[in-house]
């Protein structure tokens, strides 16, 4: 039965004694979201999807149908938000909505593959621009140096922590708009032939390329991980999500139009970082390596927002769960949470060391696309079970944004797993492990309704 389940301590109200203030506004919000959501997918993703779908018209369809897809996810994780405001994104929705073990699946989730992995994925890129500028580096080298520099930076207080975030994103966005329009000032090359557009959609190819698609847009929940920290946030959040979303749209569909407008796809099919090569079609090799190294800074905002909002999901699960990851919840004086911050560092290095960059984009998506499905049906779910539940913001065109969002999500799921199984299967086992942990860590542990 659906509804309010038992949840441990802590995990029904709001934040716990010692928590952060809550001092965090709508522009860092809104710069949390944007962050996280432009970084490794928009510089890397073109390339590996023009290969099997060689159509202009095509990429910018699965571009927009991304974006639409965010937007409705952004909405709705708005109402959940407003509804229940704590930290922990999926973590604290899902536990409410279904039951505490299903919020722990995801909690666990976010920790690997939510926000380490895709740590790693961004500073393999950077490390990737980066021997682009400088070729005698060591891409290795330089992700493992970058990951430990922000998470050192991140221990210090929370306003340090907002003014680099700020910073960074104001910096990625002009890059963005100066690629936009530099690219676009060179003349157009000739598009590669292909088969008519209409003819990709509804296919597997299709499908793995929307996960890539998905993957570059995924940070538009950012700023519900740290909502213990953020004023008003059933006003703040709304706002910031949909804000953030939109703009992020707008420039990934600039930029891949860009992209496609200075470069032959022959030329990007394959490569990680697109962004050069476009760069260098239009400017040459010197122009292509000042690009290669804006962008590589621009990672640093990447990095810097999933290393700021991951580890609060961690304290939030330390705290409920504090006989297994009490631990976790350890803050510092300004109420960073240090204990946390410093594990997600160790795990994204032994990814970095340990992966390669495609198997940590498709697992990662599809193991986060399927929690982020189950949030979102939760909202239909608790307006089902919960009718009276005070919500200060509700989702528009209810219930066709949701449905929406479950629609396409479901299409790139199961097409993927057909596509690229072994990795749809690892996604499916995490979320497995997941559930298999909660008897472990929840037994005699007392609960509170």
């Amino acid at each position: 039965m659906l509804g309010v389940r038992r949840m441990p301590k802590q995990a029904q109200g709001g934040e716990s004694e010692g928590s952060a203030p809550r001092s965090v506004g709508l522009v860092t919000c809104a710069a949390l979201v944007v962050a996280n959501m432009v970084g490794t997918g928009i510089f890397t993703s073109l390339g590996f999807q023009v290969g099997e779908i060689p159509s202009r018209p095509a990429i910018m369809t699965l571009w927009a149908l991304g974006g639409v897809l965010a937007l409705c996810g952004a909405l709705c994780y708005a109402e959940l938000s407003a509804a229940l405001p704590r930290s922990g994104g999926e973590y604290h929705f899902l536990g409410r909505i279904y039951h505490p073990s299903v919020g722990l699946m995801a909690g666990l989730v976010s920790i690997v593959v939510g926000f380490a992995a895709p740590v790693a994925l961004s500073a393999m890129a950077f490390g990737s621009y980066l021997q682009g500028v400088f070729p005698a580096v060591s891409p290795p080298a330089t992700s493992v140096a970058v990951v430990a520099f922000v998470t050192l930076f991140h221990l210090r207080d929370l306003r340090v922590s907002s003014i680099f975030q700020v910073f960074f994103t104001v910096l990625k966005i002009g890059l963005v708009l100066f690629l936009i329009a530099a690219l676009f000032a060179a003349p157009a090359t000739t598009p590669t032939p292909a088969a008519p557009w209409e003819s990709y959609l509804l296919t597997a190819p299709f499908a793995v390329s929307l996960m890539f698609t998905l993957y570059a847009y995924s940070g538009w929940n950012a700023a519900t991980y740290i909502l213990g920290e953020v004023r008003t946030p059933g006003r703040v959040i709304p706002r910031a999500l949909a804000a953030g979303t939109l703009l992020v749209m707008l420039l990934y569909l600039g930029l891949n139009a860009a992209f496609l407008h200075a470069a032959p796809t022959t030329l990007l099919a394959g490569k990680l970082n697109v962004a050069q090569v476009a760069a260098q079609s239009v400017f040459g090799d010197g122009g292509g390596r000042m690009v290669a190294g804006v962008i590589a800074l621009g990672l640093v905002s990447s990095i810097s927002a999933m290393v700021w909002a991951g580890p609060r999901v961690a304290m939030v699960i330390g705290e409920d769960y504090p006989r297994a990851f009490g631990w976790l919840r350890v803050r510092t004086a300004s109420g960073i949470p240090a204990a946390a911050v410093a594990a997600q560092g160790v795990l994204t290095l032994v990814l970095l060391l340990t992966s390669t960059f495609e198997q940590i984009l498709v697992y990662t998506q599809f193991a986060l696309l399927a929690c982020s499905f189950l949030a979102v049906l939760g909202v239909i779910l608790y307006r089902i079970t919960q009718p009276d539940l005070p919500r200060p913001f509700r989702v528009p065109f209810y219930p066709v944004t949701p449905l929406l969002f479950l629609a396409i999500s479901a299409f790139a799921m199961v097409y993927t797993a057909t596509v690229k199984p072994f990795e749809a299967l690892c996604g499916a086992l995490t979320l497995v492990a997941g559930l298999g942990i909660y008897p472990l860590v929840a037994n005699g542990q007392k609960c509170r309704s």
